[in-house]
């Protein structure tokens, strides 16, 4: 994969929410043109695979990503570290799927982007 385009309302809040909650870092920041901003982030251990958040059109008319998914290591202390900084959970606890070999949980971004962990 190459990269993940999200609508977003305030750019400040959700680079704030991808770098300080989920560990990306900034790859760059520029206007496209007079009306659209664009941030790109990755993970250090997945420099390939960008996040790409779009401010400056109406989000309401844009096509809709159902969810981002990121490996975790420990479902429940993750989850415990999100709740703690205030994250919106969909899911308090893990739910286990695929014959019990994978723990998934979703959680909510600053723009009500539905967004997954995963520990396989």
């Amino acid at each position: 994969m190459e990269h993940v385009g999200i609508m977003v309302k305030d750019m400040d809040e959700s680079l704030a929410f991808y770098q300080n909650i989920l560990g990306l870092q900034l790859r760059s920041r520029e206007w496209l043109n007079d009306t659209v901003e664009l941030a790109f982030l990755f993970f250090p251990e997945q420099p390939s695979v960008e996040v790409e958040l779009l401010l400056g059109g109406p989000v309401e008319s844009e096509g809709i990503v159902n969810h981002l998914a990121f490996t975790v290591k420990n479902m429940e202390a993750e989850l415990e570290r999100l709740k703690e900084a205030g994250v919106k959970l969909v899911d308090e606890e893990p739910r286990s799927i695929l014959n019990n070999t994978v723990k998934i949980a979703f959680f909510q971004g600053p723009n009500g982007e539905k967004l997954e962990l995963v520990e396989r």
